[in-house]
């Protein structure tokens, strides 16, 4: 290969178009309103010529290095064409969940200070009706895929801007530590942080594959969304750097999992969370073990399933732990045991601290913390944010904000989010979100949201209950509530329970307290709705 950094997105497609450009690095999948599965094949060179044609579009909408657009859809081949596209012009992309509407896509949209938007059709209506309060957002490329007609004509056509002619433009990007990429947190105590992440993440971590598990001859799986760090370093970047075949769905559909495993012979894909018990939650059906999968690269696989999980569908479990910030810890097949979220590799020391940063002892919870194995501070950077910055390195240590313990031989083990953030299917939801949808509905008075422990029964996963006062002189009705919710909110923000109370118990400063609710959600189970 040439002498590329492939610590640079375009510069790993450039060397590999270079070596195997005709091979199907990536295959998209959609299951259609009839159950069909549709594919999408993408080899290393259609990648990089489309990536080229996106690209001079960016050029086109007088994208400048430096700048931000953002994503704005499922995982389509687009999104990484426009990934690459990014890293060929040196601009910035943002990924948002095409489900985010109304002040929080506002919110992410101009707090990010994109120029423009690349989205998915489907997404069009959430847009539009907020780009009127976005005055420097001057331009929407717009992806058609036939599932909503564009409510609005102003959009330029990916489509047709795919159908161009291929140009050399010569990749922007030189310096590693230079941003990639905007990831956004969940939120969990106020607006959510854009994390500046470097093309040298990207490129350091999408080189773990084989600390990861995953061997030459793997064909690797996911349903998750490539706006999380998951689905997009693990699955998609490491195939991309590795040179393996993975498949890709559009949006995760837990019913026709294995039927994709074993139609396209994947032999590994990737969870979060409660996804693990939603599967196994599945009627069991005779050929459950039948599947071509080697083992399931888990992230938060509930101690309580494990074992049954892993006879029943005859896979092995390489649980896994770290956030989009940094920090990694691996409990390989086999090795660690179970219900641990394993150790930190060679590169990075972790350690579990009190309050006070004392070393814990074993079996004692606290938070976990890493840095890197040379003693240096790790880098994390959130845009516009010096403060968060400097609390997240605090003291050359990088701040996890997870309770977890240490055992006697060192494995590590995840309690919960510290400060009782909702985590839920790998997502930390903000309350403040769901509050504000819930209280503007007419048969609420009052609202507080807080989580319960997963009935799933995933380690640090929650329940969302949304404990509400109701107007009075009222029919209540929890059934309106919830399907209000569902249209105004992302699925994982959605209540799992409407509790109905007389009002919430707040201290002299008006702060609700939550473990009377909690107690109430226990002892009056007939006010508990879902």
């Amino acid at each position: 290969m040439s002498n590329r950094d492939e610590l640079i997105l375009a510069n790993l497609i450039a060397n590999h178009v270079e070596q195997q450009p005709d091979l199907d690095v990536l295959t998209f999948l959609h299951v259609d309103g009839d159950g069909n599965i549709q594919e999408e094949v993408r080899t290393y060179q259609q990648l990089w010529n489309n990536a080229q044609r996106i690209a001079a579009g960016l050029h086109a909408q007088g994208l400048k290095p430096g700048q931000s657009f953002a994503l704005l859809m499922q995982n389509h081949p687009e999104f990484v064409e426009a990934m690459i596209a990014a890293s060929i012009t040196g601009t910035v992309f943002v990924p948002i969940d095409p489900r985010v509407q109304g002040f929080k896509l506002k919110y992410m949209l101009e707090f990010a200070e994109c120029h423009g938007v690349i989205c998915a059709d489907y997404a069009l209506d959430n847009l539009y009706a907020i780009k009127a309060q976005l005055p420097a957002l001057s331009w929407i490329i717009q992806l058609d895929t036939g599932v909503q007609l564009a409510s609005n004509q102003d959009a330029h056509s990916l489509n047709t801007l795919l159908q161009a002619d291929v140009p050399a433009l010569p990749i922007v990007s030189e310096d590693p530590d230079a941003p990639m990429q905007m990831l956004y947190t969940s939120g969990t105590t106020g607006d959510p942080k854009a994390i500046l992440s470097s093309h040298r993440r990207f490129g350091d971590v999408v080189s773990l594959g084989t600390f990861l598990g995953m061997q030459d001859d793997d064909r690797p799986y996911t349903g998750l969304s490539l706006t999380h760090a998951n689905a997009q370093l693990l699955t998609m970047g490491v195939s991309l750097k590795m040179g393996l075949r993975a498949v890709i769905s559009r949006k995760f559909t837990k019913s026709r999992l294995w039927d994709i495993t074993r139609q396209y012979g994947c032999t590994v894909f990737n969870l979060l969370g409660g996804m693990t018990t939603a599967i196994y939650s599945e009627a069991e059906q005779a050929n459950d073990a039948d599947n071509p999968v080697r083992y399931v690269l888990s992230a938060g696989m509930p101690k309580a399933v494990w074992e049954d999980f892993k006879r029943r569908f005859g896979v092995e479990i390489f649980e896994i732990y770290g956030a989009a910030e940094g920090g990694l810890t691996l409990n390989p097949m086999g090795l660690g045991p179970v219900g641990s979220i394993g150790k930190a590799p060679p590169t990075l020391e972790v350690r579990i601290v009190d309050e006070d940063d004392n070393e814990c002892s074993c079996g004692t919870p606290g938070e976990i913390i890493f840095r890197n194995a040379d003693g240096s501070a790790p880098k994390v950077a959130y845009f516009k944010n010096e403060e968060a910055s400097r609390a997240k390195i605090r003291d050359g240590w990088l701040r996890m904000g997870d309770i977890g313990h240490m055992d006697h031989e060192g494995w590590m083990f995840f309690h919960y989010r510290k400060g009782g953030g909702i985590r839920r299917n790998g997502d930390f939801v903000n309350p403040a979100f769901v509050e504000k949808v819930v209280a503007e509905h007419p048969l609420v008075s009052d609202v507080y949201v807080y989580g319960v422990p997963a009935a799933s029964g995933a380690p640090g996963e929650k329940d969302i209950v949304a404990a509400v006062v109701a107007e009075p002189d009222i029919n209540f009705n929890a059934d309106a509530l919830l399907n209000a919710c569902k249209e105004k909110l992302e699925a994982n923000f959605v209540p799992t329970y409407v509790q109905l109370v007389d009002e919430i118990p707040k201290t002299a400063s008006e702060k609700p307290q939550e473990r009377f609710l909690l107690e109430l959600f226990d002892t009056q189970s007939e006010r508990v709705f879902s």
